[in-house]
């Protein structure tokens, strides 16, 4: 019996360690298929990186994230082992990083800021925002082609933009029009000016016999800015005590209304140099430089069409309500001005902190903002200088004389340019007169109680009012007025406001004949169109006239329209008898005549359409920026008609055919092919006028060779 146990026993023991065995041979095949699969995948990286291979107790853990079926195959072993199934192993491999889909998050915060902006009727910052997200798949170093993602990406925002902005121009809007003026007050604030003892003797002399009802003090740091409002900075001072006299009656009585001292008009000076369309580096606005959520607490409205702290009056009413409110917490004038510099959060919390209420003691503690400590001595060494002009030489300046105005409460949308033609006066007189509009479309939508206030030059109101009414109301964002010129007839007046000669004389109940020169028509222009009224490229062009040449043939075939050819070679009805060379600036904006007909989109979407036509030519991104994206119609064309892709060209073909591109003309695409105008009309008989050109048509080419 003990035999037959200790036999039974030994049979026990060597099952056991066949199955130990067995489960072994599984385990080490398991970590030798491990092993083979993980080598296989560091293979595939081996041009990157170096492989170094996992540790045995690392490998099944690899193997399940890598592979589901593996660790399928694995649990069952791993089972065996311990008597219930084990936790997977979390993974320590980090997922690979994928760059474009990292640009690609990027570009789309970019422009889902730039919707919001736009949503808001914020249409600078949109248009930054759109741009940036544009460029930073342009300057990114990727190929856009080479990824499925980007180009779709791409195109994507384009398209997106483009709609966006074509909704803006189709309700009456246009790019921003109002030009920009750098604020004198950052260039003052960024001096550390020295200090002309001799200049400080005369100023502090000067003072005592001055007037003022702003307490006047002279330190080092205000004879400093003396000293430099006296040489580097004098052309400052000279310009805004010229433009003072424009607005001085208006800012004086307003402060006067208010109870508040006269000499914080040098206020004004040194902010904005009395100059509406003033900006600063940190985006405060207008004459008195107001920041949009502080104008927005003072009553001035910022919108889509109006910046209400563009506007003088109101600007000077709230900015004498707001330094009204700082001298009232503060209970001095020194500190009411640092306030309206940095805040009065800013102020309050210096005087907090250091427990005195005194410019000068915060100043010498070096409490405040460097430009705060900055902006009082300036302000005070443009008060001193000019309260007394003739001590520093600027008895000579020859102030403006103001500009009187009509003013008009209108409850409907209209083009400047219209009302323009309605007073015989142009769009930079009226823009010139309204500096709170934004672009060339007074507010389209207001209220019965909110009517915008149109100004216009004196003495035109009625005018205005009796030649507005022959317009619809709804018309009055397109349709214009047109002084017939000699030689012009209702056909050619029609090519240039891309209407039809029909239009015209139904709208004026004429018959389809000739019309009278100096006689004044109105133009229906169908919504989405643009007249000849707009920017063109400041650079001229010359043209040599060749024989046969006329002003509406030269005109037609630059995309300008012919009173503007006209205008720029003054020359009088069509005949070009006698001239050598035409002077021509080439159409840069959506209202250039034929070149936008070409293409309803706006700059901003031509600009893309650019930077699409540059990847289909290869041309690197950064070449792209370095030719600031954007150029004129002509030269695009010319440099696109030759691109495989947008048209099948064969080198030596006879006949070719040119898909059209957004911004090309019938002129530019003869150009690039080297034949004429005519001839392609005569080739594609569909082209009966420009206004027939659309951006996708297939034109028959035969080249000349």
């Amino acid at each position: 019996m003990p035999s037959l146990v200790n036999r039974a026993a030994s049979e026990r023991r060597c099952s056991k360690l066949l199955k130990n065995m067995r489960f072994s041979a599984h385990f080490y095949l398991a970590i030798a298929i491990s092993a083979l699969l993980l080598a296989s995948l560091g293979c595939q990286s081996a041009q990157k990186s170096s492989f170094l291979p996992p540790s045995q107790a690392q490998a099944p853990a690899l193997v399940a994230a890598s592979s589901q079926s593996a660790s399928q195959a694995q649990k069952p072993a791993i089972a065996g082992s311990t008597g219930a199934p084990s936790q997977p192993q979390a993974s320590t491999v980090a997922p690979a990083a994928d760059p474009i889909a990292d640009l690609i998050e990027r570009v789309e915060k970019e422009y889902q800021a730039g919707q919001d902006n736009y949503n808001a009727e914020h249409l600078e910052a949109a248009k930054q925002d759109f741009d940036s997200a544009i460029q930073q798949l342009l300057s990114s170093g990727f190929d856009l082609k080479s990824d499925d993602r980007l180009q779709r990406e791409f195109d994507r925002l384009v398209e997106a933009i483009d709609m966006l902005e074509t909704d803006a121009l189709q309700q009456g809007d246009t790019l921003p029009v109002q030009q920009s003026e750098p604020a004198p007050i950052d260039e003052a604030n960024e001096l550390t000016p020295t200090v002309d003892q001799n200049v400080k003797a005369k100023a502090e002399a000067e003072i005592k016999s001055t007037h003022s009802d702003l307490p006047l003090m002279m330190t080092d740091q205000v004879a400093g800015y003396i000293n430099y409002f006296s040489t580097r900075g004098r052309g400052t001072v000279e310009r805004a005590l010229a433009r003072s006299g424009r607005y001085e009656d208006m800012i004086r009585g307003i402060l006067r209304q208010e109870g508040l001292p006269q000499d914080l008009i040098y206020l004004a000076q040194a902010e904005s140099g009395f100059h509406p369309l003033a900006v600063s580096r940190a985006g405060a606005r207008g004459m008195w430089q107001f920041m949009g959520s502080r104008a927005k607490g003072y009553g001035l409205e910022r919108s889509w069409w109006v910046d209400d702290r563009q506007d003088p009056e109101k600007a000077t009413r709230a900015a004498a309500h707001h330094l009204k409110d700082l001298y009232n917490q503060f209970g001095d004038w020194y500190l009411a001005m640092a306030a309206y510099n940095s805040g009065p959060g800013t102020v309050q919390s210096a005087v907090k902190r250091t427990g005195y209420a005194d410019f000068w003691e915060l100043y010498r503690r070096n409490v405040l903002p460097k430009e705060t400590r900055n902006y009082v001595p300036i302000i005070l060494a443009v008060t001193i200088m000019a309260k007394n002009p003739a001590q520093y030489g600027l008895d000579s300046v020859i102030k403006d004389k103001p500009v009187p105005y009509d003013t008009i409460k209108i409850g409907y949308p209209i083009d400047l340019r219209l009302a323009a033609e309605c007073v015989d006066a142009t769009p930079s007189d009226l823009l010139d007169l309204n500096p709170s509009l934004l672009r060339l479309t007074t507010p389209r939508v207001t209220e019965a109680d909110r009517e915008f206030e149109l100004h216009l030059p004196a003495g035109t109101a009625d005018r205005f009012e009796t030649a507005v009414a022959a317009i619809p109301a709804d018309k009055r964002v397109w349709w214009r007025y047109h002084k017939v010129q000699n030689g012009e007839t209702l056909a050619s007046i029609a090519r240039t406001y891309h209407t039809t000669a029909k239009a015209i004389a139904a709208a004026n109940e004429l018959s389809e004949g000739s019309v009278e020169a100096e006689s004044r028509l109105i133009i229906p222009i169908a919504a989405g169109k643009q007249s000849d009224t707009s920017t063109y490229a400041r650079a001229t062009t010359h043209y040599k006239v060749r024989k046969g040449d006329t002003v509406e043939s030269v005109a037609e075939n630059f995309g300008v329209s012919p009173k503007m050819l006209r205008g720029w070679n003054r020359i009088k009805g069509d005949s070009l008898a006698g001239r050598k060379v035409l002077y021509i600036h080439l159409p840069v904006t959506p209202g250039s005549v034929p070149t936008q007909v070409a293409s309803s989109r706006p700059p901003v979407a031509r600009r893309h359409s650019a930077m699409q036509q540059s990847i289909s030519q290869k041309v690197t991104p950064q070449s792209l920026v370095a030719r600031h994206v954007t150029k004129e119609p002509q030269h695009a064309a010319t440099e696109s008609a030759a691109v495989t892709g947008n048209a099948t060209v064969a080198k030596n073909a006879a006949v070719v055919h040119h898909k059209v591109k957004p911004g090309e003309t019938l002129y530019s695409i003869a150009s690039s092919y080297k034949t004429t105008v005519t001839a392609l009309q005569q080739d594609n008989h569909f082209l009966t006028n420009l206004a027939a050109l659309r951006p996708g048509m297939i034109l028959v080419v035969r080249e000349s060779h």
